[in-house]
């Protein structure tokens, strides 16, 4: 109930109504003394038959105590995980995957670091190639905590050094490439090339961080300059067609020559081959020739002759017969009996012929008679 000033009792500080001073300090503290006292067991200096034991209040007491420094002392590293000991605010070990035991705080405090999570950051800027031209750049590179300890003392802001390092780094290759290869065939080049110089530079910090991939997006030039830059890409792929098709039809034309060469190459080796293959075969006859020729030097030579004249006459038409005394020759047109025979000489070709070989035999008796009697009268 609310104090009523009239009320003749004590107010709430002990004080009569008549006195209007201040309550008395030393009261205030003696009793909130004696209400602690009546909650932990104890009391003013005197105890009461009626009062309560303190055992289970301080086995409880003790109860809490233990669990909290067990708390405090007993740590689980999970697989993915490695404790870092500081005592004292200075590094003492470190502490592999499973249950460990450690001082107490403010003593040892264990700090847990993931080693295995991939972390990414994204770097995205205008770069200055080597052929001065300026170039958009993105890129997004992941990375892990390799060591644990680097990563918390060696460097003030490992994932800022990261994102800074990335960027001198891309940098640093762009400046050294053209921008013909920087947008066309060299990206997956410059990305390789970027991881390489981004995990040389964070080793030689020793930041405790290793770089798992670098994945860079298609370069592309500033938008106020874009539509010159597609007219150039443009051109530069009609350049390249051109020069396709130039060389499409040079391989044509050099294929096929150089088929035509091999063909007459090869047909004179054939003709070489015949050539040196026909003059073996006629000094081999002409050795057997002169074999058999040795032998009987006069059969030889006539069967020479004679097979000389037979391959002279046998491409000719017209046959010549000569008589013994070799005083006149007969000449029969063979060729034109042939041209002139037909389908009206067909049917009479038999009496025809006969009448030309009668004649002909006729001529040939007057011959011989003339020669006969020529021969007598010279005997």
């Amino acid at each position: 109930m609310s104090w009523n000033p009239d009320n003749k009792e004590k107010d709430p500080w002990g004080n009569r109504p008549g006195n209007q001073g201040p309550p008395d300090l030393d009261e205030v503290v003696k009793k909130m003394q004696e209400g602690f006292g009546k909650i932990f067991g104890g009391g003013s200096g005197s105890k009461k038959s009626g009062d309560e034991p303190k055992g289970p209040i301080l086995l409880i007491a003790g109860i809490l105590f233990v669990l909290l420094l067990g708390y405090e002392m007993v740590y689980r590293i999970d697989p993915a995980e490695r404790g870092v000991v500081m005592r004292f605010g200075k590094y003492v070990t470190s502490l592999q995957p499973g249950p460990h035991v450690r001082l107490p705080r403010p003593v040892e405090e264990v700090i847990k670091v993931n080693v295995e999570r991939i972390q990414t950051i994204t770097s995205q800027s205008s770069m200055l190639t080597g052929d001065e031209n300026i170039v958009e750049v993105e890129l997004a590179v992941q990375y892990r905590i390799k060591e644990a300890t680097d990563y918390l003392f060696k460097i003030a802001d490992p994932d800022v050094s990261v994102r800074r390092v990335t960027e001198s780094a891309i940098r640093d290759i762009i400046g050294q490439s053209t921008l013909t290869y920087v947008i066309t065939e060299g990206r997956a080049q410059i990305a390789t090339d970027a991881m390489a110089l981004i995990q040389d530079i964070l080793d030689v910090y020793e930041s405790g961080v290793e770089v798992t991939s670098v994945n860079m997006q298609p370069a592309k030039p500033p938008e106020a300059v874009k539509a010159a830059f597609d007219d150039a890409i443009k051109a530069r792929e009609d350049e390249q067609r051109k020069i396709n098709e130039a060389e499409a039809y040079r391989n044509e034309v050099v294929e096929k020559a150089a088929g035509e060469a091999a063909r007459i190459r090869l047909e004179a080796e054939g003709y070489r081959d015949k050539v040196i293959a026909q003059a073996e075969g006629e000094a081999s006859r002409f050795d057997q020739l002169y074999k058999e020729y040795s032998k009987a030097p006069e059969v030889t030579r006539k069967r020479l002759y004679i097979e000389a004249i037979e391959s002279v006459l046998s491409k000719t038409n017209k046959v010549i017969l000569d008589n013994e005394s070799g005083s006149s020759l007969m000449y029969l047109p063979i060729d034109k009996l042939v041209e002139r025979g037909g389908s009206g000489a067909r049917q009479r070709g038999s009496d025809r012929d006969g009448s030309d070989i009668s004649n002909l035999n006729q001529r040939d008796d007057s011959v011989d008679g003339q020669r006969w009697d020529r021969d007598r009268a010279t005997r």
